[in-house]
């Protein structure tokens, strides 16, 4: 039986339009998955909306409809994105669906046998717009008077209410021992060294449950209380594979998570919060949480205020779904925060897409379809130039599994990219055209040794760009059982009938 893998992200919070970070984890999660479906896993991909909290009741009243409507209806926005994305979740999960709630009534019971929770009265700074607590220490007050959230620039408004209490205090030396045991569980490590040096600190005890507004998950026996949002929102995770039932077969196949991906602005949460609530209802810890940069508009972070936000939809619309999804695991080293521009994805477009595996694809494809009727070539006796371009194809799905295992997507990019390029001085070097009047065994053998290694490379870019590599391998005339990297020795095989070849990566003009 093939091994599992699990794989989530963040789930967002839909109060506003979905915008291109989002877009950016999707992309990210999405091509990982596929990779592992690709290489042999069985792979539970999860992702979803998280439509609880005082936010999204607060944005409800102001539009004079429920708060369930607005839910749905921005839900149902980013779940269009995502399948607009080609985006292969096994399920797109509401915190509003009915299995979620039974799964947050039982940690919250877990956690509160464990002694874990109690009741106290909270008074202290609250942000609505990050659903967080903050201390006096992390606010100031701006040049118009607001106290804000110092790191994330949101009002803050002084609340005292009766809440219940997670005694988070108790675990920061059980987190700081799991994350010297387990360093690859925050990664990369810059993050994993803030998450240590905070904890460190000391932690205090958060508050866990609402009395203001009943947008939520009642406490159980006590439903004036409506579970503070992050408690409901991360246990997602668990829902997703079929808690409370622990010894269901998904929960036993899939539980703990190989991957949690989030974002840097999300990482006390899932670094901190979650471990702990999971350590205390005596559940096992997910494997890994990594957490990738923020995408940038020419260098500027995206806000609706200084107008540079992005529609994820818009950007697909003008350059193609491939074409972006490939962009952004391309240009952006992944962790860090990256840059994008217009003129950015049209370089990118042009000359990797276009020029360096289009082209050569299209070129060598049509010698075939011209001069060979068609028909994959028998070749003759490999050179060593042969030698030396087949032997690299053949060497890219270790560097390549190696990239995607340390989520360096754009390494796994610059590794099928540089072997394309090594494919595109071969055919300049090689001549085929001259080679069609001078040389019929050897125009054969550069032509099959072309194929092979545009083979090799359509194969292994299928997670990135799943659209235009299915019209590419089947431009090879490669069966439907000869996709997976399991075949990636098998040689395209000699004597096949190829489709009129048709171009993949057209270049972009702008109009």
């Amino acid at each position: 039986m093939s091994e599992p893998y699990y794989i989530t992200t963040a789930i967002a919070y839909p109060n506003g339009d979905p915008h291109i970070g989002h877009a950016y984890e999707y992309i990210a999660t999405d091509s990982i998955a596929r990779f592992k479906r690709l290489d042999g896993y069985d792979v539970r991909y999860l992702t979803g909306t998280d439509v609880h909290g005082q936010k999204m009741a607060e944005t409800a009243t102001a539009l004079g409809i429920p708060t369930a409507e607005l839910a749905r209806r921005n839900s149902d926005v980013f779940q269009r994105m995502q399948e607009k994305l080609n985006i292969s979740f096994d399920r797109f999960i509401r915190t509003s669906d009915a299995d979620h709630y039974a799964a947050s009534v039982e940690i919250w019971k877990r956690m509160n046998e464990a002694g874990d929770i109690y009741l106290d009265t909270y008074s202290g700074w609250y942000s609505v717009r990050d659903e967080g607590f903050v201390t006096e220490g992390e606010t100031s007050v701006n040049a118009d008077g607001v106290r804000i959230a110092t790191e994330t620039g949101a009002p803050v408004t002084w609340t005292e209410e009766q809440t219940y209490f997670f005694r988070l205090s108790a675990y920061a030396e059980k987190l700081l021992a799991h994350y010297d045991a387990h360093p690859e569980f925050i990664e990369p490590g810059v993050r994993r060294n803030e998450v240590v040096s905070f904890v460190s600190g000391g932690l205090r005890d958060l508050s866990i449950s609402r009395t203001t507004f009943d947008w939520g998950v009642p406490v159980p026996d006590h439903p004036d209380h409506v579970m503070y949002v992050w408690v409901d929102a991360l246990t997602n995770y668990l829902t997703g594979v079929g808690f409370p039932d622990t010894s269901s077969e998904m929960f036993q196949r899939f539980w703990p998570a190989d991957l949690h991906m989030i974002g840097k602005d999300i990482i006390r949460f899932h670094t901190v919060y979650w471990p702990a609530f999971l350590m205390s209802a005596g559940i096992e810890l997910p494997r890994k949480v990594f957490v990738h940069g923020f995408v940038l508009n020419r260098g500027e972070k995206m806000s609706k205020s200084v107008g540079n936000v992005v529609d994820p939809n818009a950007l697909v619309d003008a350059f193609g779904v491939d074409q972006v999804r490939y962009f952004f695991l391309r240009e952006v080293p992944f962790g860090q925060d990256g840059s994008y521009s217009e003129e950015a994805i049209i370089g990118r477009i042009n000359a990797d897409l276009a020029n360096e595996l289009g082209n050569l694809a299209q070129r060598s494809l049509s010698m075939v379809a011209k001069n060979l009727d068609g028909i994959v070539p028998e070749p003759g006796e490999f050179t060593a130039e042969d030698q030396q371009l087949l032997d690299a194809a053949d060497g890219l799905l270790e560097r390549v599994r190696t990239h995607f295992d340390a989520t360096a997507m754009h390494l796994a990019l610059e590794a099928i990219w540089s072997v394309l390029g090594a494919a595109n001085r071969y055919f300049s070097a090689q001549e085929p055209w001259v080679l069609r009047k001078s040389d019929e065994a050897r125009f054969r053998t550069v032509l099959y040794t072309t194929l092979e290694t545009v083979r090799i490379a359509a194969l292994l870019s299928q997670p990135v760009m799943p659209e235009s590599m299915t019209k590419m391998l089947d431009l090879l005339g490669q069966p439907d059982d000869q996709r997976t990297f399991a075949s990636v020795g098998t040689r395209i095989a000699p004597g096949a009938q190829l489709p009129a070849p048709v171009g993949v990566f057209p270049r972009y003009q702008r109009e």
